[in-house]
């Protein structure tokens, strides 16, 4: 779970994707223009290992998956919160979640 504002943090793919409604790496939603060198133009969202910082989790402690993320995706969907910033997003007082 990502808020608005981060969503704009997250890499994109090189590839267009097939679905084309709610995809933002095609020409009609503007996230890729026609003839575009993605290896020359895409350096802020390209994978570093050298320099990217897996953190760790603040709730549980486990490595992040995704760069930038403060929060584990399985801890930020039970709080419903970002799990770049750590708004809160959803309201989840009325979900029947398990613990694990």
């Amino acid at each position: 779970m990502v808020c608005d504002k981060c969503e704009k943090k997250l890499g994109r793919v090189i590839t267009p994707d097939p679905w084309k409604t709610g995809a933002r790496n095609t020409v009609e939603s503007g996230g890729r223009k026609v003839g575009e060198n993605k290896a020359l133009t895409a350096k802020k969202g390209r994978y570093n290992p050298y320099t990217s910082k897996f953190y760790e989790c603040k709730i549980c402690r486990t490595k992040v998956h995704q760069v930038g993320s403060h929060y584990c995706q399985a801890c930020a969907y039970k709080k419903g919160i970002c799990a770049m910033c750590g708004k809160k997003i959803l309201d989840t007082a009325n979900y029947r979640q398990s613990s694990t």
